[in-house]
C-alpha cells in the first residue's frame, strides 16, 4: 500500500490518519493475540506499525501514551511506586479434598432458595494476579494484585504484553471506567527457551515460570519485560462506570468482545457431579496445555447471589480453589541445554516441566555428560524420573517408556560452544570450550571464583556484578579487576557511590592474599582449596611452583598424574602467563609461605571432627590441621589417627570406637596444635 509523503500532509490529515492506524493495529492485535485468527501477514502488520511511528516522528504533538508503538521502549522507572486498588482483589480458599467441595456446594445450595445454581469453573492458573483499568476503552494502567488493597504500579511493563489492549474493542458498549482483574502467566514453551538463553549465558535460570513472570514485571525497565513469552486471561469485574452484567457467565462472553482474553476451558455448570467431571478432565488436560494451572476455580456465576453469600476477610464465600495434587518425581523433558561452567566443561542439562520432589519445585537437572544421556537414551520430549541426588542436585534418575510414542531424535553434544561459539574438544566423557576466558560464562564463573570467600574474599563482588561487567566489557580477565574505576563501577546496575566505594576499597584491600588463597583464586583445574594448601606447604612460593615439573608435584601423595599435568600445562599457557604479569603489575603481592619443618606432631596424621568445637569453626580447624602438616577426612577409618570430639558429636564417635581410634577432646587438640 502507497502511504502519503508525511511532508506533504498537515496536522488534521496525519491525525485521522494515526487514528485509523492505532484502531487497525489494536483490531490486528486482538485478532492475532486474542482469538488466534491473524487476517494479514506479519509483513502486512510490520508496514502499518511503521507508518504510525513515522508519523508519530513527524508530528510528536499527535503521539499518545496508549499508542500501540509505546508498548516498548519507555524509560526505566527509579522505582515502583504504589497503586491503591479500585475494589479489593479477594484470595480464594484453596482445598486439596474432594469432600471439602461437596461441603462449599452443600453450603450455597443451602443459602439459595433455588433448585437449579449455576456454577462457572476456570483454571486456575499458577501466574501474577493483576488489576488493569480501561477509561473510555483506553488503557489507564495496571497493578500487581500486592496485599489486595494496595498492588505495584506496572502499568508500563504490562503495556508490552501483546494479549493486553490498549483500546477495548466493540466501543458502543464500553463503560466510561471499568476495572478488570486477570492473571499474567509464561507460557511453557518461552519460559524454557528464556531459561535455556539464561543458562547458555551462564546465568541462574528462573525456577519455575510464575517466578520468572513475578520477577520479569517487577522489574524497573520495560525493555526487559518487552518480548518475553507473556500472556493474560481476564477473569473478573472489579469495579464498573456503567451497565452491570447480571452473571459472570455473561461477563466473560463479554471480555471477549471487548477483546480481554479469557480461557478457552471455562465451563458452565450445574451439579457437584459436573464439578468433579470438569475437575477430572482438566487434570488429564494439565500436561498438555501451553501454560502452568495448579487447579480448578468454582465461582458462583449469579452476581446479585454473590452479594447474598457474602465474604471473609480475604476471600469469598462464593468461590473455591480445588488444588491439583502436587506433581511428583515424573516430570517431561521440554528442552536439553549445554551449559558452560568455569572450567569450560559443557554440561547438558534438561529442562523440565516444574515437579515437586521433596517439597521443591524442579525444573531443571543435570544430565552430567554426553555419554550418561546416550546410556540412559533421554532425548526432548521423554517422560523421565527426576530425583534430588543427595538430596541437594536434581538428576534425571531415569527414563519412563511410553508405548506408542513416537520420539525425537537422539541428543548428541554441539560441535561449537553454545556461548562464543569456538570449537569443543573432549577430554575423555567430558566436552570443553577451548575458548578459555575469552568465553563469557568461562569469565563470569572465573570471576566469581575469584571473589569467593575461600580465595580472594572480596565482598560485594557477586555472580551479577560479574555478570554485568563482563556484558559491558569492563573486564576481559581477572586482572582487569583491578583497574576498575570508582566512576566505571557507578554505571552497574544497583550501585550507589558508597557500594561502588566499598567494592573498589575490596579489591584493593585483596591485592596481598596468602599463597594458598592465590593459588586457589587462580582456578588450576582439579586445584581445590585443599591441594593449593598442599602446594603452599611444601613449595612455600609461587615461582617455585611454576619452576616444577610434574614429577616434583608427584612427590606428595594428595598430587596424582592428572593434578600434576592440569598445574604444568596452566602455567606454561601463555595467555596465563600474560594474566599473572598483569595481576602483579597491578600491585598483586602474595604473602608466600615459609617451609615447614618436618618435625610438625600432626605430620601426615589424619583427623576426624565430630561435634562442635568452642574455640573453631570445622573450616578453621580444618585449615590449622592442614597447614601443620595433617590431613583432615569427612569419616572415621582404620587409618584414622584422631578423632576429634566437640559438643553433641555424631555417629563418628562411635565408629571411632569401632575402629580402636584415639578420641580426644578440644583441650587436647589445642595442645596439639600448639606444640
Amino acid at each position: 500500500m502507497d502511504f502519503k509523503d508525511t511532508g506533504e500532509m498537515n496536522a488534521e490529515e496525519a491525525r485521522a490518519e494515526i487514528e485509523a492506524l492505532r484502531e487497525g493495529i489494536e483490531y490486528h492485535n486482538y485478532l492475532y493475540y486474542v482469538k488466534n485468527q491473524p487476517l494479514i501477514s506479519d509483513t502486512r502488520y510490520d508496514e502499518l506499525f511503521r507508518r504510525l511511528q513515522q508519523l508519530e516522528d513527524t508530528f510528536p504533538e499527535l503521539d499518545s501514551p496508549d499508542s500501540p508503538s509505546h508498548r516498548i521502549g519507555a524509560e526505566p522507572a527509579s522505582k515502583l511506586k504504589k497503586i491503591d486498588h479500585k475494589a479489593l482483589l479477594l484470595s480464594l480458599n484453596a482445598v486439596l479434598d474432594e469432600r471439602e467441595i461437596g461441603d462449599f456446594v452443600n453450603f450455597v445450595q443451602r443459602n439459595i432458595a433455588r433448585e437449579e445454581i449455576a456454577f462457572v469453573l476456570e483454571p486456575k492458573f499458577d501466574g501474577i494476579s493483576v488489576e488493569i483499568v480501561y477509561e473510555n476503552g483506553r488503557y489507564t494502567y495496571g497493578a500487581t494484585r500486592g496485599d489486595g488493597q494496595t498492588g505495584e504500579d506496572i502499568t508500563r511493563n504490562l503495556k508490552t504484553i501483546h494479549s493486553i489492549p490498549l483500546r477495548l474493542q466493540n466501543t458502543t458498549s464500553l463503560p466510561s471506567v471499568i476495572a478488570v482483574r486477570g492473571e499474567v502467566f509464561m507460557i511453557k514453551k518461552g519460559f524454557h527457551e528464556l531459561n535455556k538463553e539464561r543458562l547458555e549465558k551462564g546465568e541462574e535460570p528462573f525456577a519455575n515460570p510464575r517466578n520468572a513472570t513475578a520477577g520479569l514485571l517487577r522489574q524497573l525497565d520495560p525493555k526487559l519485560v518487552a518480548g518475553r513469552p507473556f500472556d493474560v486471561r481476564f477473569y473478573d469485574v472489579l469495579a464498573i462506570n456503567g451497565e452491570k452484567m447480571a452473571s459472570h457467565w455473561e461477563t466473560l462472553k463479554q471480555f471477549a468482545k471487548w477483546g480481554l482474553k479469557t480461557d478457552p476451558y471455562n465451563t458452565r455448570c450445574f451439579s457437584l457431579e459436573d464439578i468433579k467431571r470438569g475437575y477430572r478432565k482438566l487434570l488429564d488436560q494439565r500436561d498438555d496445555l501451553e501454560y502452568e494451572i495448579d487447579g480448578l476455580v468454582i465461582k458462583l456465576d449469579d452476581l446479585e447471589l454473590r452479594e447474598k453469600l457474602g465474604e471473609r476477610q480475604r476471600s469469598p464465600r462464593w468461590a473455591i480453589a480445588w488444588k491439583f495434587p502436587p506433581k511428583q518425581e515424573i516430570s517431561r523433558i521440554e528442552d536439553i541445554v549445554v551449559q558452560v561452567g568455569r572450567t569450560g566443561k559443557l554440561t547438558p542439562v534438561a529442562l523440565l516441566q516444574p515437579v515437586d520432589v521433596g517439597g521443591v519445585t524442579i525444573s531443571r537437572a543435570t544430565l552430567h555428560n554426553e555419554n550418561e544421556v546416550h546410556r540412559k537414551d533421554i532425548r526432548v520430549g521423554d517422560k523421565v524420573r527426576v530425583a534430588r541426588a543427595g538430596d541437594v542436585i536434581p538428576e534425571v534418575v531415569e527414563r519412563v517408556e511410553e508405548l506408542g510414542r513416537k520420539r525425537e531424535e537422539k541428543f548428541n553434544m554441539p560441535k561449537l560452544c553454545p556461548a562464543c561459539g569456538s570449537e569443543i574438544a573432549r577430554e575423555g566423557a567430558y566436552h570443553f570450550c577451548s575458548a578459555g576466558l575469552s568465553c563469557p560464562p568461562q569469565l563470569v564463573e572465573h570471576i566469581v571464583h575469584f571473589a569467593s570467600r575461600e580465595a580472594l574474599n572480596i565482598a560485594g563482588l557477586s555472580e551479577k556484578t560479574a555478570q554485568q561487567i563482563v556484558d559491558k566489557r569492563m573486564v576481559k580477565n581477572i586482572a582487569d579487576l583491578y583497574q576498575l574505576s570508582i566512576d566505571e563501577l557507578l554505571q552497574l546496575k544497583g550501585f550507589a557511590l558508597k557500594s561502588a566505594t566499598q567494592l573498589h576499597e575490596a579489591l584493593q584491600a585483596s591485592r596481598k592474599p596468602r599463597l594458598d588463597r592465590f593459588l586457589y583464586a587462580l582456578g588450576i583445574r582439579h586445584v581445590g582449596d585443599h591441594t593449593a594448601r598442599v602446594l603452599a606447604r611444601n613449595f612455600a612460593s609461587l615461582d617455585a611452583i611454576k619452576k616444577a615439573n610434574r614429577d616434583d608435584l608427584q612427590k606428595f601423595p594428595e598430587i596424582g598424574p592428572k593434578i600434576a599435568l592440569s598445574i604444568v600445562e596452566f602455567f606454561q599457557e601463555e595467555e596465563n602467563q600474560k594474566v599473572l604479569s598483569r595481576l602483579f603489575d597491578a600491585g598483586m603481592e602474595i604473602e608466600e609461605t615459609v617451609e615447614r619443618k618436618a618435625e610438625s606432631p600432626l605430620e601426615d596424621k589424619i583427623f576426624v571432627f565430630t561435634g562442635s568445637l568452642d574455640k573453631y569453626t570445622r573450616s578453621q580447624a580444618k585449615l590449622i590441621v592442614e597447614s601443620l602438616g595433617g590431613r583432615v577426612s569427612s569419616s572415621v577409618s582404620s587409618n584414622t589417627d584422631f578423632v576429634v570430639v566437640g559438643k553433641e558429636p555424631g555417629s563418628k564417635l562411635e565408629e571411632a570406637r569401632k575402629h580402636g581410634v584415639q578420641t580426644i577432646d578440644e583441650t587436647t587438640f589445642n595442645s596439639l596444635i600448639s606444640q
